[in-house]
Order: C-alpha cells, then sequence, then structure tokens
C-alpha cells in the first residue's frame, strides 16, 4: 500500500469505527430510553437487556454502516481539503480516481463485510431478539394481543409434504381467505393443487368455500388430470389453527440460500403476490451491502471540490446526512413499488443503487 493510500485509509476506518460505535450506543440508548416503564413494569433484568441489545447489534450495524461509511469518508477528505492538500494532490497530476482509490477500495471491503453479517449473522440475531423479546419484555396482555391480531402472507410447509399460502388468517375466529395449497410427491413433483375463496374451522376439521382441487398426472405428461370444484367441502388436513399460529414467515431470519430455496419450492404455487414479495426480499439481501460504495460515490465529488473551507466539517455532515436520507427514501420507495407490483422485483431492489451512482458518475464526470 502506498504511503497516500494509508495516510487516508487509516484514519478512515478510525472513523467508521468511531461512527459505528456512536450509532450502535445511541440506538441502545435512545430505545432503552423510550421502553424503560415497560421494562421497569415487566421487572427485566440486566442480564437479559444486556443479551437482548447485544444480539441486536448485527442488525444496527448493517442498518448503519451505509451513513458510517459517508460519514467518515466526507470527514476524511473534507479535513483534506481544508489543509489544502487536495490541491496539493491535484496539482502533483493525481485525478479524481486516483485520490478516491483509497475511500473506494475501503467501500468495497465494508460493502463485503456488510454481507457477511447479513448472511451470517443478522439471522441468528433475529432469531434471538425475537425469543428474548417474546419471553422476557413482553407482558402478558400484549402477548395475548399479538396472538390475536391477523396474520396476512401465511406460508409455511406441512404435513404430506404441502406447502400451504394463505392470504390472510384471523386467530380470533379461525377464518382462512386466499388459500392455496400444494401437494408434492417425494420426487418433489406437484401432485395436487388445491385452492379456495375461504375456509373455516369447524371445530374437528376445516371447511373450505368455493374450493378447486386439481390432481395431476404421476408420469408428468398429461399434466392436470381432472379438477373437481366444490362449493363446500371438508378438507383432510391435519393441521389445525393452533398450528397455523406457529407457522410465521420470518424473511429477516433467513439468508440468500434459505430464501432462495424457500422461493423456488413455492414457485408453482401460483400465489404471485406473495412469490413477487419474496423476490423482492431476495434481491434486497444483494443491493442492500451495495449502498455503501454507491453513497461514497456519491459524496466525494463533493467532499473534494475545492474552494470555500468555512464551516466544511459542518458542511461535509450536513452533506452526508442529506444523501443518507434520500438514499433511505429512495429505497423504501423502491421495495415498495416492487412488492406492490407496480416494478420487477429485480428493479425494485436495485433502483436505489443505479439511480444514484448514475447520479454520482455524472457529477464527476462533469466536476473532474
Amino acid at each position: 500500500m502506498k504511503i497516500l493510500d494509508r495516510y487516508i485509509t487509516k484514519p478512515m476506518i478510525a472513523t467508521f469505527l468511531t461512527t459505528v460505535l456512536i450509532f450502535c450506543l445511541m440506538y441502545i440508548l435512545i430505545d432503552s430510553a423510550c421502553n424503560l416503564d415497560d421494562y421497569i413494569d415487566r421487572n427485566v433484568s440486566m442480564q437479559v437487556l444486556a443479551k437482548y441489545y447485544l444480539s441486536y447489534l448485527p442488525f444496527i450495524i448493517v442498518q448503519t454502516s451505509s451513513m458510517a461509511c459517508l460519514i467518515s469518508v466526507l470527514l476524511i477528505f473534507t479535513n483534506l481539503n481544508t489543509h489544502n492538500e487536495i490541491i496539493a494532490l491535484r496539482a502533483s497530476g493525481l485525478g479524481f480516481w486516483q485520490i478516491a482509490k483509497p475511500a473506494i477500495a475501503f467501500g468495497l471491503v465494508v460493502c463485503a463485510l456488510i454481507f457477511m453479517i447479513n448472511e451470517r449473522y443478522v439471522p441468528v440475531a433475529e432469531q434471538i431478539t425475537r425469543k428474548i423479546k417474546d419471553e422476557s419484555l413482553i407482558l402478558e396482555i400484549d402477548r395475548k394481543k399479538k396472538k390475536h391480531a391477523l396474520i396476512e402472507d401465511l406460508t409455511f410447509y406441512g404435513l404430506k409434504n404441502r406447502l400451504y399460502f394463505i392470504d390472510s388468517f384471523d386467530p380470533n375466529n379461525y377464518e382462512m381467505e386466499g388459500i392455496t395449497i400444494i401437494e408434492y410427491d417425494t420426487q418433489q413433483n406437484v401432485k395436487k393443487k388445491i385452492v379456495s375463496r375461504k375456509g373455516i374451522w369447524t371445530g374437528i376439521a376445516w371447511k373450505f368455500f368455493q374450493c378447486h382441487i386439481t390432481d395431476f398426472d404421476e408420469q408428468r405428461v398429461s399434466g392436470p388430470t381432472i379438477t373437481k370444484i366444490y362449493s363446500e367441502k371438508l378438507m383432510e388436513i391435519k393441521e389445525g389453527p393452533k398450528d397455523f399460529l406457529r407457522q410465521r414467515l420470518n424473511v429477516d431470519a433467513m439468508n440468500i440460500k434459505q430464501l432462495g430455496n424457500y422461493i423456488d419450492r413455492f414457485a408453482n404455487s401460483g400465489a404471485t403476490g406473495a412469490l413477487n414479495r419474496l423476490r423482492v426480499d431476495l434481491h434486497q439481501k444483494y443491493a442492500f451491502p451495495i449502498g455503501n460504495i454507491v453513497v461514497i460515490l456519491l459524496g466525494l465529488p463533493f467532499a473534494l471540490m475545492t474552494g470555500r473551507r468555512k464551516a466544511q466539517t459542518f458542511t461535509s455532515l450536513a452533506i452526508a446526512c442529506m444523501i443518507g436520507f434520500l438514499y433511505y427514501v429512495v429505497n423504501a420507495v423502491g421495495l415498495a413499488l416492487g412488492k406492490g407490483g407496480f416494478l420487477p422485483p429485480f428493479f425494485s431492489a436495485w433502483l436505489a443503487p443505479f439511480l444514484f451512482s448514475t447520479i454520482a458518475f455524472l457529477i464527476i464526470k462533469q466536476k473532474f
């Protein structure tokens, strides 16, 4: 590594780690202050709270990494600009990309690190925090309210190698709407497909209304053999309402491989809305870490512009906050449009990285 690269990279790493630590402490302090009365009412021990917030750290790091990257890069390069070091570097013949190389390399390393944390540690941390919250941080009355809340987009694997998708399940009266059930054989070929508008629990069995049952050819040659239509039908489904309540898909607790396999097995269900939302989440797991390098590319031109140097540190922080906020908003809008079916899953997840990187390259080309 060249002397110039070390000169820029070392304080950048130190600033990044400090910023991440500050964000983690701020989150813990704010969250604990907001929920202090609840913790006292629940008589939560310090040991449980420490375990809860420690297990939450991977999620906080992943969510704040892009802002920490942007702040650290802007502060370091703004400091170089303030002391006329950027002018000296430009006068020595170095172009934008040569000066920005340490920051870009740093951003790529952070991208890889965040991707690894998101894959290996966030799913495990999500399960731990959810368990601690359900067991120790929620009052019995709150637990009952959560238990009786309407469940939407319920998906799970049941007995007889069946895959269930239910638009909504009401645990108060045990009613389901928008039911799709795919049954597979031992070779994972589709054996039967059940589609129903509504289902109710009679006390001993599920009764489906406006039910279509399609049996598929075992040799997979002629396709569906027959479709039977029932206005009402008692179903041979072993899972009861309590089994349905225990089955909730948590995308945050799944890594890319697990979510991809889940989508593949669910691909023939015909539940396009649920599949679309799951594919958006899958593409987001790839696109999210890229935000670290994208915001750096967009922030660097502002830090390297020579000119007025008064209060540049505060200006850099303001620019970082503005860019980070805009990136978050555009990314959230893209995901919402994708899950609503207005954009393809791939484009909705990559909308913010593509848009902001395009703007960054245009600014760099125009100014440098």
